[in-house]
């Protein structure tokens, strides 16, 4: 069975090649496996990847042990998708991440309360989305393990401070993550355009926080008109609770991750835990993602979508919508 190897998997394995560090090898790597095709076709080199992935960390966590840099650390990914806070101090991250998860992270009045990442689960309908609360960027002390997080994300929400500047926050944070070659995916070169090596691009949103503070509307607006591009933006209160249900729906469109539903044949469908793909699957991704056996064997699927009659048959390569419920048939 050929590969059909996608473009974004033989760009992924061009960054892979041109990597100069074990990081981002390891990331590269890890954005390989992430976007490889998964079928029967595929299951030597994706067997190899995660032998290279797996010597590489080992040699990544040898190095580590040796170095006198201090601590590093890795968050596995749990749920529907990894996103981490990125910001100045005091902006509210941490109470940001309190308000929607059940974590207990340090919140306090003063900067660098929080010293390891806090990892911790979003609901959102019926899946949950993890968030992680980082150290803030800033000049004065950084972790070099605080980029290498959000590198490692599936996505990044920029925290600022509607009270205090929100603009220079926002510039700051952007251009201190461009230096560290982190940048919005809106703002990477589009395809058949020259790319600078070693740049990582990551969907971004901008978290305006402090929305209840005298004035923040105002320069919520203001903010608005002097962003034309960039990424988008929403007014937030973890104090106060405001905005938080568009927050959480945010996060889950900032991931481009789609739910589908399994039904087995003469049964009512399974609504309580949905598989979670990435926007664009196929037919054929879901019933790999179900069992490989699955996949090797289909036949054809019914589908239960918005856009078509219930029970209508379609093939494998039929592209998916979010909450749309699959029959397979061998």
């Amino acid at each position: 069975m050929p590969a059909n190897l996608t473009p974004q998997y033989l760009e992924a394995e061009q960054a892979f090649r041109e990597a100069g560090t074990l990081e981002e090898k390891i990331r590269c790597l890890e954005e390989m496996l992430r976007v490889i095709p998964k079928h029967k076709g595929t299951d030597h080199l994706q067997g190899d990847i995660r032998r290279r992935l797996a010597k590489l960390r080992r040699q990544s966590s040898e190095e580590a042990s040796r170095s006198h840099r201090g601590h590093s650390f890795k968050v596995h990914k749990e749920g529907a998708g990894q996103v981490a806070l990125a910001g100045p101090p005091n902006v509210g991250k941490s109470a940001l991440a309190a308000v929607l998860t059940n974590a207990e992270p340090q919140v306090a009045e003063y900067p660098f309360t929080t010293r390891v990442p806090v990892p911790a689960m979003v609901p959102y309908q019926d899946v949950k989305i993890q968030l992680i609360d980082l150290p803030p960027v800033s000049l004065e002390h950084e972790e070099h393990w605080v980029v290498d997080l959000l590198k490692a994300a599936d996505a990044v929400v920029l925290v600022v401070d509607l009270a205090a500047d929100p603009l220079g926050q926002l510039e700051f944070t952007l251009k201190h993550l461009e230096e560290k070659r982190l940048v919005p995916q809106s703002a990477a070169a589009e395809p058949g355009e020259d790319k600078p090596l070693h740049i990582v691009s990551r969907p971004m949103l901008v978290a305006c926080n402090k929305l209840d503070a005298p004035g923040a509307q105002e320069n919520f607006e203001l903010l608005g008109q002097l962003l034309e591009t960039g990424p988008p933006m929403l007014a937030v209160s973890a104090e106060k609770g405001l905005g938080l249900e568009d927050f959480r729906r945010a996060l889950f469109e900032l991931l481009s991750v789609i739910r589908v539903y399994s039904k087995t044949p003469g049964k009512k469908p399974d609504l309580q835990e949905p598989y979670v793909l990435p926007s664009g699957s196929t037919v054929l991704d879901f019933a790999e993602t179900v069992h490989r056996e699955m996949a090797e064997h289909l036949k054809f699927a019914r589908i239960w979508s918005t856009d078509k009659y219930d029970g209508q048959k379609v093939n494998r390569n039929e592209v998916l919508s979010d909450g749309d419920i699959l029959e397979l048939h061998n």
